[in-house]
């Protein structure tokens, strides 16, 4: 669909150890209610998380940034959240969590194109 499309988007951050509030950029999540759209992209860099603590659960970060994915992309077997309207998807993943992963506040933007900026945003912001 041609035209401006409203979104809104939050980084998914990773703490190390939540304690120092210290956090790594890991992950976007991209939302546009018109166009019914929610996307996560994420990628961990497990040389720089360790750098922060040798103790970090990798494992269980990679299980809670895949829920992240899931959630977003409304797998059914994925719990009452997954099954939610978009809007709401994104609201509770990006609601204030004090946990090992949690996300930047939400930030406007306008695009033409939802992927391509997801994408942008990605790279910019986590790569």
């Amino acid at each position: 669909m041609p035209g401006k499309h409203l979104y809104e988007y939050a980084v998914i951050r990773v703490l190390p150890v939540v304690e120092r509030e210290e956090f790594i950029n890991v992950g976007i999540i991209l939302f546009c209610k018109q166009q019914k759209f929610i996307r996560v992209l994420y990628r961990l860099n497990e040389a720089k998380l360790r750098c922060f603590s040798q103790e970090t659960d990798l494992e269980q970060i990679t299980r809670n940034l895949e829920s992240f994915e899931k959630i977003a992309a409304g797998q059914k077997h994925c719990g009452p959240i997954a099954e939610m309207d978009i809007p709401s998807r994104f609201r509770w993943l990006t609601a204030v969590r004090s946990s090992a992963i949690q996300t930047s506040r939400p930030h406007p933007g306008l695009c033409d194109d939802l992927e391509e900026t997801v994408k942008r945003l990605f790279e910019e912001l986590v790569l």
